[in-house]
């Protein structure tokens, strides 16, 4: 079993991650990581700190000569402004600049300031920012790595921003890679691509922010990943858990998601089909590729709803957690829209969910072994 735990504040010294249960013998790149990293970083509507950070990982343990060595495995991403806050962030004496009492609307800073007793939001904002989220784009690397070893890849792209909804019905999925990797918002639709910077750049004027909705899919699952034994062990709510965990994520929908509520049965089901080449198939996809929990060997198709990001430039009312008194809420260095980051986080944390759900049902300590559960397993199914 995979798991992972981050640590780090967002202007910390770094930002540390560790991978716990991956098997020995997978080459890993450190190139791959931070490429990676790099499309984190990018996409129309980011803000300054992107242009400070550039974001490279450091492998602190677990592996060795380039391979995993089935031990846990360590990394750092050092932040770069941290230089311009050691004092305000240092973690053993107390610091005086910096303190913030006038909590964001959107944000964890109320919420947070409560339930662990704290007088400085900065406490509470620190953790709860989405600067987090690079360690788990670090993680989702590596395990991307693991999953293409079996054939399996995961792309996404971004279907709205604001109003404006792309056109993707029907694309390829090698149409949908090339074109939205050509597009500073990570759309395929080069209409909606000219359409949704301009939306970000009328928000940008008015001090405001946009949200949307990104895809992830994945393809080369093989049928059988997940359970429906157990709802701990269907795949369908722990990917749902993953992706809703993204800061500002509001809602998940599979397959057709909502709209299969609209339709007739007979609408929506995907028919099964036989060849002995191919083994079972269908020639529809309304399930997004999971069925019961379980994938059924159909390209996973996921789609992610974000909200406008809590800090706005022309700040919203709030109250002083001193004074009590009516005020405007703080204002951080933020950005305009993140939903092309999101979505590079989105694969990530799916990625993991899938290699999980690939140890589990292949197992084994070194990726030799696990390859040769998986070939056995394949001859089965046809």
């Amino acid at each position: 079993m995979l798991r992972y735990l981050t640590a780090g504040e967002s202007h910390g010294k770094t930002l540390v991650a560790i991978l716990e249960g991956m098997l020995s013998g997978l080459r890993v790149n450190p190139a791959k990581i931070d490429k990676e990293l790099k499309r984190r970083q990018a996409g129309y509507g980011r803000g300054k700190r992107m242009e400070i950070e550039k974001d490279r990982v450091q492998i602190l343990s677990g592996m060795r000569g380039g391979k995993t060595l089935g031990s846990p495995i360590a990394l750092s991403i050092p932040n770069r402004d941290w230089k311009n806050w050691k004092s305000v962030m240092d973690p053993v004496r107390p610091s005086k600049e910096g303190k913030v009492t006038r909590p964001r609307p959107g944000h964890a800073d109320l919420v947070g300031v409560l339930k662990y007793d704290q007088d400085d939001i900065r406490n509470v904002l620190e953790r709860a920012s989405a600067r987090e989220t690079a360690a788990r784009v670090a993680i989702g690397a590596i395990t991307k790595i693991l999953l293409s070893e079996f054939g399996i890849s995961i792309i996404s792209q971004v279907i709205q921003i604001g109003r404006v909804k792309a056109k993707v019905e029907g694309l390829k999925i090698g149409e949908i890679k090339r074109k939205a990797d050509d597009s500073k918002v990570s759309c395929p639709d080069r209409e909606a691509d000219r359409l949704m910077a301009e939306e970000i750049d009328r928000a940008r004027r008015k001090g405001d922010t946009l949200g949307g909705v990104f895809e992830i899919i994945a393809t080369g699952l093989p049928i059988g990943l997940g359970s429906y034994v157990h709802p701990d062990r269907r795949l369908d709510g722990r990917l749902a858990q993953a992706l809703m965990s993204i800061p500002a994520a509001k809602g998940v929908e599979i397959g057709l998601g909502f709209r299969a509520s609209e339709l007739l049965g007979s609408e929506v089901q995907d028919e099964i089909f036989y060849e002995k080449r191919k083994g079972f198939y269908r020639k529809t996809n309304n399930a997004g590729g999971l069925e019961g929990g379980v994938t059924n060997g159909e390209p996973l198709r996921i789609k992610v709803a974000m909200k406008p990001l809590s800090t706005l430039q022309k700040p919203l009312s709030s109250v002083d957690l001193i004074t009590k008194r009516k005020v405007k809420a703080t204002v951080e260095r933020s950005d305009v829209c993140v939903v092309p980051a999101a979505a590079v986080i989105g694969e990530s944390v799916a990625s993991f969910e899938l290699a999980n759900a690939m140890l589990e049902k292949f197992g084994g300590d070194s990726l030799s072994e696990m390859k040769r559960n998986y070939a056995g397993y394949l001859k089965y199914l046809k």
